[in-house]
């Protein structure tokens, strides 16, 4: 039932924008594997074989660790509504971060400003995708994005936010660096 690309096509590529949600997976040879849900109007992608997302600040930053110390990246998107199925993205990754000329450039092309709480951008150079049939995946009904990551962003502020990243962002579950660069 899978079909495999080297790339991402039309059809593809219309498959992911008509989604809410997406997957991240990484680990390491030796860490936690980290799996992740993320609202899909972070992500972007950039062309037939980048995509990216931003990645905003939660309770860890296990993805960065992963992309600095192994660099394995997967996206999974899958259909929650009309026909099933999976899509995966399989690549290798990295983080860009604030003080990068990748992060800047992104940030103009793709979003125009920096959201609060963007910790930085993880971009995944894809290697190949693969669809599946989804026939497991239950059929949910979408209501919304949820206010509460915007809210607590909010009542953060850009000063808590940094404040939160130096004592909760520089290190994975595992002890690896996540490489942030906390900004001035």
């Amino acid at each position: 039932m899978a079909t495999q690309y080297d790339s991402l096509n039309a059809d593809l590529r219309d498959f992911i924008l008509r989604q809410h949600i997406f997957f991240t997976a990484s680990a390491t040879a030796s860490s936690r594997v980290n799996l992740t849900p993320r609202e899909i109007g972070a992500l972007r992608i950039l062309d037939d074989n980048t995509v990216c997302y931003l990645d905003r600040t939660g309770s860890g930053n296990e993805t960065a660790a992963h992309m600095l110390a192994d660099g394995r990246l997967t996206i999974m998107v899958c259909a929650f509504a009309g026909p099933p199925q999976i899509l995966r993205l399989y690549g290798h990754g990295e983080s860009l971060g604030w003080d990068s000329d990748g992060f800047r450039e992104v940030i103009a092309a793709q979003y125009g400003e920096v959201p609060l709480g963007t910790r930085q951008i993880m971009k995944l150079h894809v290697e190949l995708v693969q669809t599946s049939c989804g026939y497991g995946v239950p059929l949910f009904d979408y209501k919304g994005e949820r206010a509460s990551l915007e809210n607590w962003h909010n009542n953060k502020g850009p000063e808590g936010l940094r404040d939160y990243w130096a004592e909760k962002n520089l290190t994975s579950l595992d002890g690896l660096s996540t490489g942030l660069h906390v900004p001035e």
